[in-house]
Parts: C-alpha cells; sequence; structure tokens
C-alpha cells in the first residue's frame, strides 16, 4: 500500500480471490482478479484498468500468466511488488504441485525491478529450497519463518469403532465453534443430520452446493447460528473464524501439510482448542487405496482428455485459455465411468498443467458499457423500449459500467422496474446482441478451463518421469501421515515440527501421547481424580462444567482426561440431558 504503483498476486484458488477482491474493495482499496471462467473482453477491459486507472491489487491465477495478452499489459503497469501465494504450488516436492507455477519466474525479465515475496503455510525444507531456485531469488534474499509449534493447540488421536459416539462424546466436553472434515459429499450431510438429530446445531457443506447455499451456510456458522460445520476440505480457505475450538477429521487427511492447515483453523484468538483424528484400523487401508485410486495411467488420462475435447468439440490446437460449464456426474455416465475416477484423472491433468478443473466456480451478473456516453445516448432516443432499463443500470451503477465490468443483479433490476425477471434477461441479451453493452449471465457450474491448445490424446505432453517421482513422493507422504496416527511414544506436536525440518526437543504438553506420558508419571493424580469424579456423580447428575466447578481441580488436563476415560471404560456415562452419572450396570 506504501508503494507507488500495483501488487500483482499470484494465486490457484479462485475462490479466494475472488473474496480477497471483495474484502479490498470493502475498505476501499481497487482491487481486480483475473481467472478462467473470463472472456478476453473482460480481462482486456481489466488489464487496461490496470495500466490507467487506480487498480493497487491485480489477483491472478497462474494460468494467465503465460498468455500474450497479459504478459504484454504487464510492462506498461507499474509494478510495486509480485507476491507469490501458496508458493508450495512451485515444487514438485509439494503436495500441490501446479506447472503453470514455474512460469512466474518468466515474470522476474518482464518486469526486473519488482521485488518479489513467496508465502506458503506448509514448505518442508525441500519446498523452501525448491521455492527459491524456483522463483530466482537474487542475492541477499531472507527467509522468515514463526515456529510449526502452537502453545494452545492439542493434537489427539483417539481410535474408535462407533467416530458417531465419539463425534458427541468430545462436542460435549468441548464447548464452542468447530468443524468436522469428512472425506465425501454425502459423509458430510450423514454426519451433520445425525448431529441435528441429536440436537447439535450443524451444517454441511461442500463443492456440490449452489454458491449461495455455501455463503449462507459459511455466513450463519461464522456467525455462531449454528455450532458445527461438517464439510470436505473445499471449505475452510480464507475463513477467519478466531474461535474455532475444535476441528475433527473422521476420515485420514492425505498428508500432514494438509491436516496441519486444516487442523490449524482451531484456536486462532490463542485459547485452547482440539484438533482430533477420529481412526479405526479399516482408515488406514482406504487411505492407501484413495492413493492408488489417485495415480491414474497415462492411458487413462488419455482416454479422460480426449473426452473432453469430444464433448466440447475442439479441434487440434483450438481451445486455448477457453473455459467449459461441467458436470461431473453426467460426463461420468456418458462415458460409462465411476465419477471417482474422473474426477482424479481431471486432477492429474490439472497438475500436469494441461486443463484447470474448479470444482465450486462462481462468477456474478457482469455488464459493462463498451460505448461512449453520446453514442449510448443516440441509441435511448431511437429505442423508446429499452430506454427506461438503461436509465435504471445508470442510476444504480452510473459511471463504473463505462470504465470496467460492474457486478450486477437482474432479480434487483425486475424488482426496481416492476418487470418479470425473465423480461429483463430478455432485454439484457437484446442490449448485448446489439452490443451497446456486454452482458454475461452469472456462472455457478463446475469450470474445465484448457490450458493450452487441445493436444493429440495419444500423445499428451505429459512429463513421464515426474509423474513416477510425484507417485513416490505422495506415498512416502501417505506412509507419513499414516505413521502420525500410529504413532503412540512421541509427542504430536514435535511429529509436525519434524517433518517441517524444525529441530525442537521441547515436547508440546498437551497432546494425547504427552498427556499419557503425564499420567503414567503421575498415577496419584488420575487415581485420586477418578475417585473424586465417582464420589461426585454416585449422588447426583451433573454436566460437565458443573463437576468441573465442584471439584475445581488444579489440573484442568488430568481431570478432563480422567472424564474421558472414565466415560471410554463405561464406569460413568452420559444421559439423555448430556449430564454425566455414574453408569446403570
Amino acid at each position: 500500500m506504501l508503494l507507488k504503483g500495483l501488487c500483482v498476486v499470484v494465486t490457484p484458488l479462485i475462490a479466494l480471490m475472488k473474496d480477497q477482491v471483495e474484502q479490498l474493495k470493502k475498505k476501499g482499496i481497487e482491487a481486480i482478479a483475473i481467472h478462467s471462467g473470463m472472456t478476453r473482453q473482460q480481462i482486456d477491459v481489466m488489464l487496461d484498468n490496470c495500466v490507467y486507472g487506480t487498480v493497487k491489487f491485480l489477483y491472478v491465477s497462474p494460468e494467465r500468466l503465460q498468455t500474450e495478452i497479459f504478459r504484454v499489459r504487464l510492462q506498461r503497469m507499474t509494478i510495486a511488488l509480485i507476491a507469490v501465494d501458496e508458493a508450495h504450488c512451485i515444487s514438485q516436492w509439494g503436495y500441490d504441485f501446479r506447472p503453470p507455477y514455474l512460469k512466474i519466474a518468466e515474470l522476474r525479465a518482464l518486469v526486473p525491478h519488482a521485488p518479489i515475496i513467496a508465502l506458503t503455510a506448509s514448505a518442508t525444507r525441500e519446498v523452501k529450497d525448491d521455492i527459491i531456485d524456483k522463483l530466482a531469488f537474487r542475492k541477499g534474499y531472507l527467509v522468515f519463518q514463526r515456529s510449526f509449534a502452537r502453545e494452545n493447540l492439542s493434537f489427539v488421536v483417539r481410535r474408535s469403532e462407533n467416530k458417531e459416539k465419539q463425534i458427541l462424546d468430545i462436542l460435549s466436553k468441548v464447548k464452542g465453534s468447530a468443524i468436522i472434515y469428512a472425506r465425501s459429499r454425502k459423509g458430510t450431510q450423514t454426519i451433520s443430520e445425525w448431529l441435528t438429530r441429536n440436537k447439535v446445531s450443524s451444517l454441511f457443506y461442500h463443492a456440490g452446493l449452489t454458491f449461495e447455499e455455501r455463503t449462507k451456510r459459511q455466513d450463519e456458522w461464522i456467525q455462531n447460528k449454528s455450532r458445527v460445520m461438517v464439510a470436505t476440505n473445499a471449505f475452510g480457505m480464507g475463513i477467519d473464524k478466531p474461535d474455532v475450538r475444535t476441528v475433527l477429521h473422521v476420515d485420514l487427511p492425505e498428508n500432514l501439510e494438509s491436516y496441519y492447515q486444516e487442523a490449524g483453523r482451531a484456536g486462532r484468538d490463542g485459547h485452547r482448542s482440539f484438533a482430533v483424528i477420529l481412526c479405526q484400523d479399516a482408515d488406514v487401508i482406504t487411505l492407501r487405496q484413495k492413493f492408488e485410486q489417485s495415480q491414474p495411467s497415462i492411458e487413462f488420462l488419455g482416454r479422460i482428455y480426449q473426452g473432453l475435447a469430444n464433448v466440447y468439440q475442439l479441434a487440434l490446437g483450438s481451445g486455448e485459455g477457453e473455459s467449459f460449464d461441467f458436470d461431473l456426474n453426467d460426463f461420468s455416465e456418458q462415458f460409462g465411468l465411476h465419477s471417482s475416477e474422473v474426477y482424479t484423472a481431471l486432477k492429474k491433468l490439472e497438475e500436469e498443467g494441461l486443463i484447470q478443473f474448479n470444482e465450486s466456480y462462481y462468477s456474478p451478473s457482469l455488464l459493462y458499457i463498451p460505448i461512449d456516453k453520446a453514442k449510448l445516448y443516440e441509441f435511448q432516443v431511437a429505442n423508446a423500449g429499452l430506454d427506461a432499463l438503461i436509465k435504471m443500470i445508470l442510476r444504480l451503477h452510473g459511471g463504473e459500467l463505462f470504465s470496467g465490468f460492474t457486478r450486477i443483479s437482474e432479480t434487483y433490476l425486475a424488482k426496481a422496474m416492476g418487470a418479470s425477471y425473465p423480461d429483463i434477461i430478455r432485454q439484457l441479451s437484446l442490449l448485448d446482441e446489439l452490443r451497446i453493452v456486454v452482458y454475461q449471465p452469472a456462472k455457478d457450474k463446475p469450470q474445465v478451463t484448457f490450458v493450452l491448445p487441445r493436444q493429440d490424446a495419444d500423445r499428451l505432453p505429459l512429463n513421464r518421469q515426474r509423474l513416477m517421482e510425484r507417485k513416490k513422493l505422495l506415498e512416502k507422504k501417505m506412509l507419513e501421515m499414516t505413521a502420525f496416527v500410529e504413532n503412540r511414544q512421541r509427542c504430536r506436536m514435535q511429529l509436525i515440527q519434524d517433518y517441517f525440518d524444525e529441530a525442537t526437543s521441547q515436547p508440546c504438553g498437551i497432546c494425547d501421547v504427552c498427556l499419557e506420558r503425564k499420567k503414567k508419571e503421575n498415577v496419584n493424580a488420575f487415581q485420586e481424580m477418578h475417585h473424586e469424579v465417582l464420589h461426585m456423580l454416585s449422588r447426583q447428575t451433573l454436566s460437565i462444567e458443573e463437576l468441573e466447578e465442584k471439584i475445581a481441580p488444579t489440573d484442568h488436563d488430568v481431570f478432563v482426561d480422567t472424564v474421558r476415560e472414565m466415560v471410554d471404560e463405561g464406569t460413568i456415562e452420559y444421559d439423555a440431558f448430556w449430564k454425566l452419572r455414574k453408569a446403570i450396570r
């Protein structure tokens, strides 16, 4: 903000890009985003605004960096800073490698005086070295890194054959907002409905919901109108809710990077919070199977790519930068395939830089007036039937319509004019055909973008050696995730710090392994607490808060761990009102 010129932010996450642009605009800071799914005309107008206007932040997806239109305009902009977000995507040693990120360094030749900053929350030593190398950092660069240790976050792995019961048990002990991560869309809905039946306010969230549904649910959860969000990993990016007390995983994450990122959404306010993985032996087998399914053969990748080319009727060499609506289930049924194998192939084609696949794409209705005010007035005089709509649009949005694409609401226009929604759509479409406006209706379907011109499916430009190396790397990451949940000896925070090459000999003291060690070292304290809990509950039923208040323990962790263990072994139990009582045999 202090430097002269604009900041170019490179990020692969369209949803996060749009969210940040909206947040900046609310603060009165000019920002725009350029990504897949936008037309050439839209991009052209926005880039002009970066050259001649007052834009301070330009968000751009890595795929767009390669286009000629972007590179030419970039050299005419005053660039203050290049910021590379999710910088681990530049490294093939990272868990989310994106080949288009390798092209970022080429920007340095186009704007040699602009400084560059790379940011990531999950980089191992190999990934850090790769970022520095691939972004061509200059002599004298600096690395800033804070500890991966979170003093207020307790990592717990709980083995359980009845995960639903464990979820309720944990939510009854740890009050406050919670996120539950599940692998499948159906799983999020099933768990959420089950929680609701058990009087725990809950919502579910996944990429298959409409934009309006996702936004509404996210807002309700952030405003604490609902306590628990049950979600796939599509939820969480850009969510700034500091008071999340619990993050629960009911399926094993694929690697420690994504787990640390998801678990780290708990306790950002600095208060004690919990990151819990619920698992059973079958989960390790499932994780291995998921890994195998995520590595489709080169022949299968060619088959899926050819299917996309057929569906969108693209000739060889065409389609570069073009985006298309995509329905995973329809595509899978059309080619007699299972949706999960199509999904993994699309992600692999994306990883190889051939396409971009956006599961939860939303673009609002946009309008732009490409002609000057004098010509627009002439048109209004000559076309009385469309004059009222044009006047209303100008009244609502004013001069901004002439300088760039502006978000509009057809529903609001219809209400303001006392017209029907279809009639407004028809008139806007007519104005677009007459080239008086450029009208782009809202989109809310997943999108496939061809990053490269359409290739010959039998000779796709795949880096076979890299594919093999990536397979070995992802298998190693999967095994490290398995080792984390099977560990019973070492502090879990230390394991995470080790993984990210942060040497430490200091155990956290609050993870399940550390608490178990404390228990063994201080058997008397746990035995005394066990006796006191039983004594209190033999006379009356109490909520866990009431029980803690009556006992007034000197060590909260010993109290919580004792109660958990007594519930697990069946010595005490919860009644229908979630009060603790001595177990009825």
